[in-house]
């Protein structure tokens, strides 16, 4: 395939590098612009025209920068030749290059956009294709280490399903819990757990706990988190799908109904009526492994219980849960909320570990609750990394290059520094810290529940409020309200709309006027 790639001075020697390199027969022309961005079709198309010693109706393709804002369709139509937008980082030229053949290039998309689609629809499609096969399912739930709770298939072959908690329901309102419910089903949850509040009998709140989330949650599982026997039964008689949790102390007085109805139930290595905890590996597994016996006729769901880091060890209760599960086709509960919300670091990166611990573990169950701000958008995390796990385990690849990636806050490949030469006078910046007001008004910057939202202030008097998704749409409608006047309130509003916009998408703490990332200077 002959292409002809356009640039600007900036990045054309690296394009012509990369170029040089690919096994398409390629043409650079670098036009006298310093950055790609600058172009338009128009231009393009001037210098296309002007070309001297190049025959472009001979060339298959034109690739254009992907950083410019217009449709470049307008190229192909004048010159009759496709035209589509290339990568927004140069660097990511080769990977375009190496897969022309394969893709279905765009006009107004950048193509690495497009790669990282289509990757991601291939790598979704695969996951959905898997759930739905039935007859795989029927068969592979036949294997001891694979159950069902209510109608959703759980197990070691099967993705590992994230188990949300509502800490404390029986405290919350009826809105409150079913708002909480949906919020984590909205971000991927399989299975809600119900948790009570140890110490407290609140057997008298499950009935109508457990009615609500049926009635409003369609097929999602629903389990009670106590090990309150009078609560445990109230779960049951509910109609609750699980039961978390069982151990020596309270299973012998529940075991009788949980066979009756046939309920799973997690179980721990504990006596918590004797107040005794296992300290040793061998301990937590020899005594799931008694308790695994007393439950033969229930299905069960085994918690050896993963220690938040130097409280006892987490390397030896991740060592519990290797040598119970060689030794015992059971599946695998993994409680990823002990160690998020017990260490001081953000969690997106931790629950993506975890989750691969507890792939390679068998795992199939991932336990978290949403209890700290450093912890919020847990259970969106498990569920991503849930399904990168599992398309790495089927792949059999590292859980990387898989179409779906937790890569929030820095970059997966670092891009190409171009540094560009500038004939210009070079000035410091600084801050200047006199405040003039604006006579059209001020605002009030909040960011609240994923959007962003403007309060107009005239003679410290609220009189509208505009709100929206990003700062973009909220700094149009301020400019067509004409609630602006001064270029010093535009800038500002500008720049703290953005940090709104940041703070509502990562679920930050958002006050303005201050930094939005306190730790950037460690």
């Amino acid at each position: 395939m002959k292409i002809l790639i356009v640039t600007g001075k900036l990045a054309g020697k690296l394009v012509k590098d990369i170029s040089s390199k690919s096994k398409q027969e390629v043409y650079t022309h670098v036009v006298d612009t310093p950055i790609a961005a600058f172009l338009t079709p128009r231009k393009i198309l001037k210098e296309l025209k002007n070309l001297e010693n190049v025959d472009v109706q001979s060339y298959d393709v034109i690739i254009t920068p992907g950083l410019i804002r217009k449709d470049v369709s307008t190229i192909g139509e004048e010159t009759g030749i496709p035209t589509y937008k290339g990568p927004k980082d140069a660097a990511d030229l080769n990977i375009i290059l190496e897969m022309i053949d394969e893709l279905e290039l765009s006009s107004q998309i950048p193509a690495d956009k497009l790669i990282e689609e289509e990757l991601k629809k291939r790598a979704l499609k695969f996951i959905e294709d898997f759930e739905k096969d039935e007859k795989t399912t029927k068969k592979l739930l036949k294997k001891p280490e694979n159950i069902l709770v209510g109608n959703l298939p759980v197990g070691e072959d099967f993705p590992m399903r994230v188990l949300a908690e509502i800490a404390n329901a029986p405290l919350l309102s009826k809105d409150e819990l079913l708002k909480r419910a949906k919020y984590f089903v909205e971000n991927g949850a399989q299975m809600i757990d119900i948790g009570m509040i140890a110490g407290e009998n609140k057997a008298d709140k499950i009935p109508e706990m457990v009615k609500l989330l049926k009635e409003n949650l369609n097929d999602i599982p629903i389990s009670v988190d106590t090990l309150n026997p009078v609560e445990i039964k109230a779960g049951i008689e509910s109609g609750v799908d699980m039961v978390l949790s069982l151990d020596h102390g309270n299973c012998e007085e529940v075991l009788p109904l949980m066979e009756e109805k046939q309920i799973p139930a997690v179980i721990l290595p504990t006596d918590f009526g004797k107040n005794w905890v296992p300290h040793t590996v061998e301990e937590r597994v020899n005594s799931l492994e008694s308790l695994v016996k007393k439950c033969r006729k229930i299905d069960v769901i085994a918690d050896l219980i993963l220690d938040p880091i130097n409280s006892k060890s987490i390397v030896e209760s991740i060592i519990a849960c290797h040598d119970f599960k060689a030794r015992n086709k059971v599946p695998l509960f993994f409680g990823v909320g002990n160690v998020t919300e017990l260490l001081d670091t953000d969690s997106v990166g931790v629950n993506a570990l975890l989750s691969g611990i507890a792939m390679e573990l068998g795992a199939s169950i991932l336990f978290t609750p949403e209890e700290s701000g450093k912890t919020l958008g847990s259970v969106h995390e498990l569920s991503v990394s849930s399904k990168m796990m599992f398309l790495s385990k089927h792949r059999g690849s590292t859980a990387k290059d898989l179409g779906i990636n937790l890569i929030i806050l820095k970059d997966k490949r670092r891009g190409e520094t171009l540094i560009e030469e500038v004939d210009a006078p070079v000035l410091e910046g600084a801050e200047n810290y006199k405040f003039t007001q604006d006579p059209k008004g001020s605002f009030k910057i909040m960011a609240e529940n994923g959007f962003i939202k403007a309060v107009h202030y005239i003679h410290l008097k609220p009189d509208m409020v505009i709100k929206g998704k990003t700062a973009k749409s909220v700094y149009d409608e301020i400019i067509k309200q004409e609630l602006v006047s001064r270029i010093e309130h535009a800038t500002y509003l500008g720049a703290e709309l953005q940090k709104a916009e940041i703070a509502a998408k990562l679920n930050k703490n958002y006050i303005q006027d201050f930094p939005l990332f306190k730790n950037l200077d460690y």
